[in-house]
């Protein structure tokens, strides 16, 4: 199994960033479906948890096939999919990913969303006698973007926030 924990310093308030997420997940959503392919949302209803109350629980499924290349669509099944499932206790969120013709593999997600710039250590609770999670510190605003990803509508440097009428 691997751990790793990423520690991400946001030019963001929790509750920004919170907003920000919401739209940027049904832009990319909308973006991708096209012709069956796409993000098809299965479930999307509320759950409580005993230990982080109130949530959000959703099921999808994103469909992949004509993003494979030629040479993978001839050995992959014609219907392929990840399943994403998701439990939002924001600003505690867990999510799985699970690939329809791969059952064994999954990925597991937990994260938590704090007003710091990523100083709280073992944000997890994870016990001493478990292997240590590497830890992977990132900066948004900073780090390189490869230039095929670039946009400048996107560049978080030039961003200025209308509502709190700063710079970034």
């Amino acid at each position: 199994m691997l751990l790793k924990e990423y520690r991400i310093c946001m030019p963001l308030s929790v509750e920004e960033y919170r907003i920000g997420q919401l739209y940027t997940i049904s832009k990319h959503s909308h973006e991708e479906s096209d012709k069956g392919e796409g993000v098809e949302v299965v479930r999307n209803e509320p759950h409580v948890d005993p230990v982080h109350g109130e949530g959000q629980f959703t099921e999808k499924r994103v469909h992949l096939s004509s993003k494979l290349p030629s040479w993978a669509r001839a050995v992959v099944p014609r219907i392929f999919y990840i399943t994403e499932k998701a439990w939002n206790y924001y600003p505690y969120t867990i999510t799985e990913y699970t690939c329809s013709f791969l059952p064994k593999f999954s990925i597991h997600i937990e994260t938590k969303y704090e007003d710091n710039c990523g100083i709280n250590e073992n944000i997890f609770n994870i016990e001493k006698n478990n292997c240590d999670p590497e830890v992977c510190f990132l900066d948004i605003a900073f780090d390189d973007i490869p230039e095929r990803h670039y946009r400048s509508s996107e560049d978080l440097r030039c961003f200025s926030s209308q509502k709190q009428g700063g710079d970034p």
